[in-house]
């Protein structure tokens, strides 16, 4: 929940601030402010670096963190933010599917069946409305779904990644060197940046909660439940956008909040295999 509460705040952000710095200058700032803080944190807790494992980072680097981070940015000039939430939500999907192939976990009907009630529940709640199908507008929703998949297909690599490191030492590596990859792009974008308040503000929201503290969190979360449910917060990232947009800049919420909100619930608990019955005769039929 606090992980789906603070990315689902990252796309609003994106919208704000991708237009003034520019999809490549954003990303890498982001990343920047990620690195800091994480790295303040291996400091502060006494971490080494994981210097051994510094090719699988690099790759986890480029998966989850790099490639993401420059496509979303990119999409978010072209598409509404609600239009990138619903689109990140097929994640769900490929990291399922990535773990099948890599036989971390098996393709169930239930987990399936839960992927399709997410989409058609966030789709609901984002409340989509005709847009013009341009050539832009096309590669912007292919950039995301590209995006989506890059971050999905990591998944199981991370789960792998955590049993020869710490949750910490994983995200700090991953978004350092993760920044080496974008500094030359960001470099050469870099003259047309504007660097207004208001840009700035949103990187460092983005870089310390929804991108350095929420992926520490993110992979301590990772060591305790399988890749399926770990990717499971993202069905939960429109709900929530729709919640800060309400709450802060008075959007009305549309009819399909309920409705909408029932079936992403549905899907993370079919996605997940969470059963608060089957919980609940388990605590009561253990008590003497």
């Amino acid at each position: 929940m606090a992980l789906s509460g603070l990315w689902g705040a990252s796309f609003l952000l994106i919208r704000i601030a991708s237009p003034l710095l520019g999809p490549n200058v954003l990303a890498a700032l982001r990343i920047a402010t990620a690195s800091v803080t994480l790295t303040f944190l291996m400091r502060l807790m006494q971490h080494s670096w994981p210097r051994q494992h510094w090719r699988e980072l690099a790759l986890l680097g480029f998966l989850s963190v790099a490639a993401p981070f420059m496509l979303f940015a990119w999409a978010a000039l072209h598409l509404p933010a609600g239009y990138s939430a619903l689109l990140n939500s097929t994640a769900v999907m490929f990291g399922i599917l990535s773990s099948a192939v890599f036989k971390e976990e098996r393709l169930t009907l239930r987990k399936l069946t839960g992927c399709a009630c997410g989409f058609v529940g966030v789709s609901l709640i984002v409340g989509l409305g005709p847009i013009q199908p341009t050539a832009t507008v096309i590669l912007a929703a292919l950039a995301c779904i590209a995006a989506s998949a890059s971050y999905g297909c990591s998944t199981p690599l991370m789960k792998r990644a955590l049993t020869r490191m710490q949750p910490l030492q994983m995200a700090a590596g991953i978004h350092l060197l993760a920044l080496t990859m974008m500094m030359p792009i960001a470099a050469w974008s870099w003259p047309q940046a504007q660097f207004t308040p208001a840009a700035l503000a949103a990187v460092a929201v983005m870089g310390v909660a929804t991108s350095g503290l929420a992926y520490w969190l993110h992979l301590r979360i990772m060591v305790h439940v399988s890749t399926a449910a770990a990717t499971s917060p993202l069905f939960l990232i429109p709900v929530f956008g729709v919640t800060w947009g309400h709450l802060f800049l008075g959007e009305p919420l549309g009819a399909g909040i309920y409705s909408g909100g029932a079936l992403v619930l549905l899907a993370s608990a079919l996605v997940t295999g969470f059963n608060p019955l089957q919980k609940w005769q388990a605590v009561t039929s253990a008590k003497p």
